[in-house]
């Protein structure tokens, strides 16, 4: 596929056949070669095909194959003439990441570092089939949880005010109605408030190694040497079915509403739809339970750390950093050609990167910008990075969200086979606590690509800039 490069970084396929819009790739010469190693580029592609799309079908440095949309994906849509996909959000609704800081040093924690790990995949429930750190939830609670996300987490009890404040949307989209659920969905979320999922989950307890623009680090809180935990963990069955029960809706209104789809699993309806607006009522609901369930989890962190170190939230300097969306449909209003224009933005495996003034981002950053979180493999570093007004101006607010695969699960267990990949990560100084031997080899750092490689992308582009680099020192997977 021929790609014209359009400036540093930047690269573009011009509209062809039916496109109707260009796609635009944001990506190094070197993450290039990795990505025409699979169907994602088609996939963007496919994207620009979709009635309402405005701009371009936009991919990002981490953008690898996935269901109908490619992974890295942002796709925005008129409000009023556009059409929502499932494939633009996601099977896991609301996968994201929490940043948790402390005044810990990690020089300090000695043997109380193995400790934490373990303290942590104990008190966090993890993998298939887990069920939460709390009771199965009533008909009434779960109904509470899908409309208030966060919030609910906290009047229970976990975690504080504040820590809404720092998260994305305050940790609750508006328009989410439970009643969208299916009988299914609600029964595989209702025992699962509060578990980590499996695969590509985690939880990492981490060192802050570097520091790049100290004004912004200082503004989050990151100081160097000192202790982190990154969090990432999406919206679990619950999720999972709203997808599956949408697609299969979906397929019969897309016919009907003569959608040409290049791809079946493209599958989409106008946002006006009933079908549309059943689908955004649900995934709202989703992405609530999903902010709710991150919620929960930090606070049986801060629980985990305070059994092993003692003290208090405020001694260890415990707060939440910052919380974002990876994998979600909003919506939001944008300046296009000197205009505001509503759109509902979908971002799948991408994340939000907001600039520095915008209303939406934390007062306490607002300065400086958007904490833009991109976490790493187990054995090599995250990144902190921020927003900017060029993001803001081409990508829809949007940057990259995370390493991005470069095996398949099934590749990587062949190239993990007799291999002890817990024991090559404790070489590397990186804890491990694992339920399952097959995630560990599913998850080895050379399966995905350098998350260094990919903020340098965004860098290059200007899309995001880097704050801190995270290296770890533990992580618990499901």
């Amino acid at each position: 596929m021929d790609l014209e490069k359009v400036g540093p970084g930047v690269w573009q396929v011009p509209p062809t056949g039916g496109m109707r819009v260009p796609a635009r790739i944001y990506a190094s010469e070197k993450l290039l070669a990795a990505i025409r190693g699979d169907q994602s580029l088609v996939q963007a592609c496919n994207v620009a095909h979709l009635p309402g799309i405005v701009g371009a079908s936009l991919a990002m440095p981490d953008m690898h194959e996935g269901y109908g949309f490619p992974i890295g994906g942002v796709a925005a849509f008129d409000a009023e003439e556009g059409i929502v996909s499932p494939g633009g959000v996601g099977y896991d609704i609301n996968c994201g990441v929490r940043l948790m800081r402390t005044d810990l040093l990690a020089a300090e924690l000695g043997d109380s570092m193995a400790k934490l790990v373990h303290q942590i995949q104990r008190d966090v429930p993890a993998g298939v089939g887990s069920q939460g750190a709390i009771a199965t939830l009533s008909e009434r609670d779960l109904d509470e949880v899908l409309r208030d996300g966060a919030a609910w987490a906290v009047r229970h009890g976990y975690g504080e005010p504040e820590d809404l404040e720092h998260t994305e949307a305050t940790g609750c989209l508006p328009g989410a109605d439970p009643r969208a659920l299916s009988r299914r969905a609600r029964e595989r979320g209702a025992p699962q408030l509060g578990t980590l999922g499996s695969g590509n989950h985690f939880a990492e307890v981490q060192v802050v190694d570097e520091v790049f623009d100290e004004r912004a680090a200082a503004a989050f809180g990151l100081v160097p040497g000192s202790v982190t935990v990154l969090l990432h963990s999406g919206s679990r069955g619950l999720g999972y079915q709203v997808c599956d029960d949408a697609l299969a809706a979906m397929h019969e209104g897309a016919r009907r509403h003569r959608i040409a789809l290049p791809d079946p699993q493209l599958v989409a309806v106008p946002i006006s739809s009933p079908e549309g607006k059943r689908y955004l009522a649900a995934m709202r609901a989703a992405a609530n339970f999903a902010w709710a369930n991150r919620q929960v989890m930090m606070a049986l962190i801060e629980r985990a750390m305070l059994r092993v170190l003692g003290g208090s939230r405020k001694t260890l300097g415990f707060r939440l950093v910052y919380d974002v969306a990876h994998n979600i449909a909003k919506l939001e209003e944008h300046e296009r050609g000197g205009k505001r224009q509503r759109v509902l933005v979908h971002r799948k495996g991408a994340t939000r990167a907001f600039p520095a003034g915008h209303p939406e981002v934390p007062v306490a950053y607002r300065k400086v910008g958007q904490p833009v979180l991109v976490p790493g493999d187990m054995g090599r570093a995250s990144f902190v990075c921020v927003g900017t007004d060029k993001a803001m101006a081409e990508t829809f607010g949007s940057a990259a969200h995370g390493a991005g695969r470069m095996m398949s699960r099934h590749a990587a267990r062949r190239a993990g086979a007799g291999r002890n990949i817990a024991r090559e990560l404790e070489q590397r100084g990186v804890v491990v606590a694992a339920r399952s031997p097959k995630t560990l080899a599913e998850e080895m750092p050379e399966a995905y690509k350098d998350a260094a490689e990919v903020v340098e992308a965004l860098h290059e582009s200007g899309i995001a800039l880097p704050v801190a680099r995270l290296r770890p020192l533990g992580v618990v997977k499901g």
